[in-house]
This record gives C-alpha cells, structure tokens and sequence, in this order.
C-alpha cells in the first residue's frame, strides 16, 4: 500500500514537473520574438560599454595622464597659476578637468584644483572643485574634506568649517584625524560651544594618544572645563 502511495506520489510530481516544463516551452514559443529582442538588446548595452571603455575611455584616460604629469610637476614646486591653467606646451588641471571629463585623472584634478585655488586665496573657486572630487581613499579623502573647511573658515562661516573638519576626522586615521578633531575643537571654542570642544578633545586624549595634537592636549582640555 505504502509502495503504490509512493509511486503515485511519484508521478505526480513527475506530471507537474512536465507541465511546468509545458508552459514554459509555450511561454517561449509564444514571446519568442519579444526574448529575442531582448537578448538583443542586453547585448548590444554590454557591447556598447565595453565598447566605449575600451575604444573611447581608456585612450583618453592614457591622454589625460600624459597632460597630468606636467601640472603635477608646477604643483609641487607651488606655482599654482601653472598647475591650474597650463603653460603653453601642457595643460592645467582646469582644461584637464574641462577635456577629459570622463576620466579617473579629470576627477584627481578636481582634487588638485581646489587645493591650488586655496593656496591662492580662492576660497569659493577651491571649495566648487573640492565638493567635485570624490575617491575611495580614506587619507585623501579627508584632506579634501579639511580643505574645504578651511576655506569655509577663511569665508568667514565658522559653522560651515566645523561641519567639514568633522566629516574629514570621520575618516579614521593616526595621521589626519588628530589634526583635524583639533582644528574643529578651536572652532567650537570660537563659537562658544565648549561642550562640543571638550568632546573633540577628549577624542583625542583617548583615541590618538601617541598624535602630536595628545601631547598638549590637557592643556586645552583644562582651559575648556574652566569655561
């Protein structure tokens, strides 16, 4: 009994296994032309991407590298005029930016841009390219954030500048983020916010002990509770 129970069981699922099979044969064969085209389609966006990663971006990536060098080399001696717009023969990060749009080496140049355009004053102009840059590297990443507040500082919107100091300590490092969990606390004393300044600081003294930002840090942390 159990045996033809099991056996009926059996062809059961073997019959629903069939129709399903069943409708989805006619499901093809009724929507054939609309899977093909489909498929067609998928195709020809995969074959478009590489297509023009391959055959458009990438020599223009190489291009736009060759131009970088150069613009890189005016930035390190700090002849910045020279990095941002070029000398004649080479570009600057602005036509760089301007020309090669699509390219990993246009977004790097947003980075030096702004920095450029800091160190000449140019605060609004430093902080446009700065919000432009975006990169997955935690480091540099937040040296553009402290830029940006910096300028916002020079501008005068204390505010502002403490906002970005913050998100640029958010990426954690020993280096970087001392540096700039101190420069926001002196912000946060400026606009008397001491509680906000003493927690920065307290940062610090906890989390980047062996910083050179530790090792006056009592000072500032006594000065602060005072208030």
């Amino acid at each position: 009994m159990a045996k033809d129970k099991n056996q009926r069981d059996s062809e059961t699922g073997a019959e629903v296994l069939e129709n399903a099979l069943t409708k989805t044969e006619q499901y093809i064969e009724n929507n054939q032309k609309s899977l093909t085209i489909i498929v067609i389609a998928i195709i020809a966006i995969i074959a478009t991407f590489l297509g023009y990663t391959r055959l458009y971006i990438a020599p223009m990536e190489k291009e736009a590298q060759s131009q970088l060098f150069a613009a890189e080399q005016y930035f390190e001696r700090d002849s910045f005029n020279l990095a941002l717009y070029g000398d004649g023969n080479y570009l600057g990060f602005i036509d760089i930016i301007d020309n090669y749009g699509p390219t990993k080496t246009a977004t790097l140049s947003h980075y030096y841009a702004g920095i450029s355009y800091r160190q000449l004053g140019e605060y609004e102009d430093a902080i446009k390219y700065l919000k432009k840059f975006t990169t997955k590297g935690k480091m540099i990443g937040a040296v553009a954030f402290g830029a940006i507040g910096d300028c916002y500082v020079e501008l005068g919107n204390l505010s502002e500048g403490v906002k970005y100091y913050q998100r640029a300590a958010s990426n954690k490092n020993e280096f970087t983020s001392p540096i700039f969990l101190m420069k926001a606390g002196r912000i946060y004393e400026e606009l008397d916010k001491n509680s906000e300044a003493l927690k920065v600081y307290n940062q610090i003294k906890q989390n980047y002990g062996t910083s050179n930002e530790a090792r006056e840090i009592e000072k500032y942390i006594t000065r602060v509770s005072r208030k």
